[in-house]
């Protein structure tokens, strides 16, 4: 018997740094509304879906910073994607910078929430990999200071059972990670949902600019094939206040195989009918973890971060 589940990849082309929320909220639920037209029961937005990708600048004023956060979602500005979730019978996945307060001090995650098609918050995820740096590095084109402007997730890697399957969520630089899949394929998961923004040009290493779009398809397609489990990666795309970001948002078989991809670097939806079934062709067989791990050699993994490596970022 299949378990299907239509979701649409809802690419956005570039934010504007001083494009109001509420202008960027009406082209999300432009999507929206258009993949519950076509059928869809999922539809997955971007990582910082809400604002321009604001790591690129050095802010020495708090309040500058501030305004690019969430302070509750939903919040005034949020709630109609909410509303209208709730009233298409459509649930998302949504990218965005969460500010909270705990014990007097603020903390800051990059963050994205599942949303039921009753548009209750289902879960939320905190991107565990920040890539980047934490300091002002003038010699950069643009900065990627995540690592200033974000904590580590604290959540670690969840998974809920929603709209028929098993489902987890990561962000961006997360995709690079085998880690990640392997523990979400562990508690089951069948469709991993990811939003990303990563730039064209990596200052670090530019000779791998012209990788980008392989790199970043080869690590989520291995993902899903040694996990078993289907992968929509979504991106903001196009010419961002000057900086280039990767397009091709892409939705991956559990075979490994990509099935649907963007062909703009424009606000644009891609659909395909997933079948939760398909994960069995691999967890069964292929990637039996019960058969064939042997976790008793990996110890490694856990209790080393890295050997004779320095510590460097990546988008």
């Amino acid at each position: 018997m299949r378990r299907m589940l239509a979701v649409a990849a809802a690419q956005l082309g570039p934010i504007g740094r001083e494009e109001p929320k509420t202008a960027v909220v009406e082209r999300l639920l432009a999507l929206m509304r258009e993949a519950a037209a076509r059928g869809c029961g999922l539809v997955v937005f971007p990582e910082l879906a809400l604002t321009t990708f604001f790591p690129r600048w050095y802010f020495t004023e708090e309040a500058e910073l501030d305004r690019f956060f969430e302070t509750a979602m939903p919040g005034e500005e949020t709630l109609p994607l909410f509303e209208t979730a709730a009233e298409l019978g459509i649930g998302f996945y949504l990218g965005y910078a969460e500010l909270v307060i705990e014990e007097g001090r603020k903390r800051r995650f990059n963050s994205s929430i599942l949303v039921g098609p009753d548009g209750r918050i289902l879960g939320k995820y905190r991107k565990v990999h920040l890539p980047g740096h934490a300091e002002h590095e003038p010699w950069r084109p643009f900065q990627h200071l995540e690592k200033r402007y974000f904590e580590p997730g604290d959540l670690g890697f969840p998974v809920w059972r929603a709209m028929g399957g098993t489902l987890g969520m990561a962000i961006c630089n997360d995709r690079r990670w085998p880690e990640m899949y392997r523990v979400l394929a562990l508690q089951g998961a069948e469709m991993l949902l990811l939003g990303y923004n990563t730039p064209l040009h990596y200052p670090p290493v530019p000779q791998h600019d012209h990788l980008q779009a392989f790199h970043s398809h080869l690590c989520m397609q291995a993902g899903a094939y040694q996990n078993g489990m289907w992968v929509v990666a979504v991106a903001k795309a196009g010419r961002e206040e000057g900086c280039d970001l990767l397009g091709q948002s892409c939705i991956i078989a559990p075979t490994g195989e990509i099935v649907a991809m963007a062909g703009t670097l424009e606000d644009e939806l891609i659909l395909h009918d997933c079948d939760f079934e398909r994960t069995r062709e691999i967890k069964e067989h292929i990637f039996n973890f019960a058969l064939h791990r042997r976790p008793e050699t990996y110890g490694l993994i856990t209790a080393m971060p890295g050997a004779g490596q320095e510590a460097s970022g990546r988008s």
